[in-house]
């Protein structure tokens, strides 16, 4: 079918299927419903209309892999969502309608808690943080047994190739990616919401069918807050990694913000950068020195607070991130932060030369929470 992952990585499940399959001793299987990108709702909308369809995916795969248990992770501060999924499996054992057991997890709800080391992390015990180190999950993982983690949106497409077929499946989508994908559409659109698309659907499209945009739109936050800024120019471009990759960007996990024209493309960055500086794992030295020191640089460039060796500062300390952390944290900071440099290097020379921009006393447009630390990783 063709079938990638839909949590952020777009990694081939088959070959993460076939990858776990073909380890030694009884598999385990993960379902990631964390959705830990403020600005993401398409896990939260899938478990809340059809759970079945993707529990049916994660027993599925189960059966795929040679699994005895499923483990189902959302986050502890969802109660509503954690009564939803409960209620399905009840129906599920009622009927005694699966060969394999599934366990329901309430896990701390963290931005690097969905990272799939940090599931199987804490399902052996551990802080739900993210573990750079070898062995991979699908050599060992939880209770030292091969581990298969897939997305939730990506259980549920696998359940529908197995009901349909993968030639229905590639009726939607390009020929080298194929299918449909959910994407929450946010911003200065209409009708904000989680949409169906196909891949290879341009992104101007996808905010025309959530109602066009409310007002003149400047940019597009494509991918979450690890993801990519795209100016207003680029929103004929297909959303699809093929097209998207020689721009630097990713569908990523789904997430498209629409940010009008007249609001600071500066500040809601330095909004984000904080708070993914303090939701770091701090771990290792990119996390611990690194993230903030970005974020206040870039705090201080969209407040017009900078002195002559800012940007040379920011740019220098932004190419060191990326292939030195513990995990991909740092990365995705430093990815936003360079994409958000390109994007409004109008902006930048203006912030430099003249001090903040008239859009630094509108409202906020992106749901970013408070640059505050986990309160616990157990």
């Amino acid at each position: 079918a063709g079938l990638t992952g839909r949590g952020g990585a777009g990694f081939p499940t088959a070959r993460k299927l076939r990858a776990v399959a073909g380890r030694r001793g009884r598999a385990v299987v993960v379902v990631n419903a964390m959705e830990s990108e403020p600005a993401g709702r398409k896990d939260q909308l899938l478990l809340a209309v059809a759970p079945h369809l993707v529990l049916d995916g994660a027993v599925l795969a189960a059966a795929a892999v040679g699994a005895g248990t499923v483990h189902v992770c959302l986050p502890r501060d969802r109660a509503a969502q954690y009564r939803q999924v409960s209620a399905a499996l009840d129906e599920r054992r009622r009927a005694r309608l699966d060969p394999v057991t599934l366990r329901l997890h309430a896990l701390p709800h963290t931005y690097v808690s969905s990272e799939s080391t940090s599931l199987v992390r804490w399902l052996g015990g551990g802080p739900a943080r993210p573990q750079g180190s070898p062995p991979r999950s699908h050599e060992r993982g939880v209770d030292r047994r091969p581990t298969l983690v897939n997305n939730a949106e990506t259980l549920a497409h696998l359940a529908l190739v197995a009901r349909y077929g993968p030639d229905w499946f590639r009726q939607a989508g390009t020929a080298d990616e194929p299918g449909t994908l959910l994407v929450t559409v946010s911003g200065a659109v209409a009708a904000p919401g989680v949409l169906e698309t196909a891949l290879g659907t341009p992104v101007g499209t996808v905010i025309d069918r959530a109602g066009g945009p409310a007002e003149p739109i400047g940019a597009v936050l494509l991918g979450g807050f690890a993801g990519t800024w795209l100016p207003a120019p680029l929103l004929d471009t297909p959303l699809a990694h093929r097209d998207l990759d020689p721009l630097g960007a990713a569908p990523g996990a789904g997430i498209l913000v629409a940010l009008p024209r007249s609001a600071c493309g500066l500040r809601e960055t330095a909004r984000i950068l904080a708070y993914l500086a303090a939701q770091s794992a701090r771990q290792c030295g990119p996390c611990v020195f690194g993230l903030p020191a970005v974020a206040e640089d870039f705090g201080a460039l969209a407040a017009g607070r900078a002195d002559p060796g800012l940007l040379p500062r920011l740019r220098r300390r932004t190419g060191l991130l990326p292939g030195r952390g513990a995990c991909r944290h740092p990365d995705g900071a430093a990815r936003l932060a360079a994409s958000a440099l390109r994007t409004f290097a109008d902006d930048v020379d203006h912030h430099l030369t003249h001090g903040a921009c008239p859009g630094v006393l509108r409202p906020p447009h992106l749901p970013v929470p408070a640059a505050t630390p986990p309160e616990s990783w157990l």
